[in-house]
């Protein structure tokens, strides 16, 4: 599938700022205590426009915040700040559809639709396919009698399902994966939207299918004038559907940009490992070893600075170290001793119950043993591996009567800042001095 011209920038989107938190709900004595229970940030600030008529992928790793995001443009979850912008193509008014509200809102998304994910959940299996398809036309009033079959049987026409005659009886169990989510692709057009956010659309389809359900929403894109959202993990598709690419970590936006730049020069440390993660055909060639180490942070209490930062191998002084930093590097050094050793250190620091905060300074108290101690533990952890990221955003350790004390350099701000075509969140690309 080629990729796309470059567009004329004439936003059908404008999202700004928007920050989606969700409260974690606790046990119900701490909620009758008043105590906060934390807050999930699956969006946490992200600025982006959606050009008519391009198709932009959302691609991530799993909690990223892309499926939040793709959801709240259509008002399907609830914004905590910011504002998401529509300026439909008809010269009707500029609206923030994070406000709208009820028949609002229901109105505003006959010119925003979504394909879900699973065809099979997305589909009612007691309702027939004529039912489903034509199922908005009636909600809206667009639409009865002949006339609605009517524009059911065209809607099924054109996504493939022909004769249409033959799947209008039909109910969801009679299809297969493909055919249901052309369905489901029908559902989304009847109401001739401008926007549809597909929401990893061939995820859940055989390998035999997926090129054939991109390839029709390509085409149906150039006949109807469609804007795309592609949400996705899948870097391989992303590459041939989409113009622009936005790369999302820990409901953040870290990397934007046309897509062949973004494959072919990928800026930040995140991009660069995804682009390596992509499976090789070639037998021959080994998976890539400096892959990002751990696993995604916790969304309820995100890193401190970059939130990449604790995986990144190209992590500076000034990325955002903290004291859950150095708990995760005491404990990833244990892995690593004899039982007889881990018995002793951990003794010794008491179980790092004292790190598991996020600021910029830490005291390792002495449980077991003496501040010399400590210092003799951290010496011979740092020797093990000084090129670890994280002692370049240690400025200082003292021995004091409390215990050892880390001072950890400040967090730089790292707003998306252009780089070249793209955009980038990171501070190995710093703010342009002119």
């Amino acid at each position: 599938m080629p990729t796309k011209p470059e567009l004329a920038l004439d936003p059908v989107l404008e999202v700004e700022d928007l920050k989606i938190h969700f409260a974690l709900r606790g046990s119900g004595f701490a909620r009758l205590l008043g105590r906060d229970t934390g807050t999930v940030r699956a969006v946490d600030g992200v600025n982006l426009d959606l050009e008519r008529g391009e198709v932009l992928g959302l691609v991530g790793e799993s909690g990223s915040g892309k499926t939040t995001l793709g959801r709240a443009m259509l008002g399907l979850v609830a914004a905590t700040s910011g504002s998401i912008h529509h300026r439909p193509g008809d010269g009707s008014p500029d609206t923030d559809i994070a406000a709208l509200r009820g028949k609002a809102l229901r109105q505003r998304r006959t010119r925003l639709q979504m394909v879900f994910q699973d065809p099979h959940a997305a589909l009612n299996p007691s309702m027939d396919i004529e039912t489903a398809v034509g199922h908005p036309l009636v909600i809206h009033k667009r639409a009865s009698g002949d006339e609605l079959r009517a524009r059911v049987v065209s809607a099924l026409e054109r996504v493939g399902l022909v004769p249409a005659e033959q799947f209008l009886s039909k109910y969801p169990s009679d299809l297969s994966g493909g055919q249901k989510q052309r369905a489901v692709i029908a559902r989304a057009i009847i109401l001739d939207p401008e926007v549809l956010i597909a929401d990893e659309p061939v995820s859940m389809l055989d390998m035999s299918v997926r090129a054939k359900i991109l390839q029709l929403m390509l085409d149906l894109k150039d006949d109807l004038g469609l804007t795309y959202v592609y949400i996705t993990h899948d870097l391989a598709t992303a590459k041939f559907f989409c113009d622009r690419v936005a790369i999302m970590y820990l409901g953040k936006v870290v990397e934007i940009g046309p897509t062949a730049e973004i494959f072919a020069h990928p800026r930040h440390p995140y991009t660069q490992a995804l682009l390596k993660a992509i499976p090789d055909v070639d037998p021959n060639k080994a998976m890539p070893r400096d892959l990002p180490r751990g696993e995604i942070p916790d969304a309820a209490r995100p890193p401190r600075g970059c939130s990449f930062h604790p995986r990144c191998p190209l992590a500076r002084a000034d990325c955002g170290w903290e004291p859950r930093d150095l708990k995760a590097l005491v404990e990833e050094h244990w892995t690593r001793v004899p039982v007889a050793d881990y018995e002793r250190e951990h003794a010794l620091v008491g179980g790092l119950a004292d790190l598991d905060h996020s600021e910029n300074r830490a005291v390792v108290k002495p449980h077991g043993g003496t501040v010399a101690d400590l210092d003799a533990l951290f010496d011979r952890i740092r020797t093990e591996n000084a090129a670890e990221p994280l002692w370049q955003g240690v400025t200082s350790i003292t021995a004091t009567e409390d215990g050892l004390v880390f001072e950890f350099a400040p967090a730089a701000e790292v707003p998306l800042r252009p780089s070249g075509p793209t955009e980038v969140a990171c501070v190995l690309y710093p703010p342009d001095p002119s």
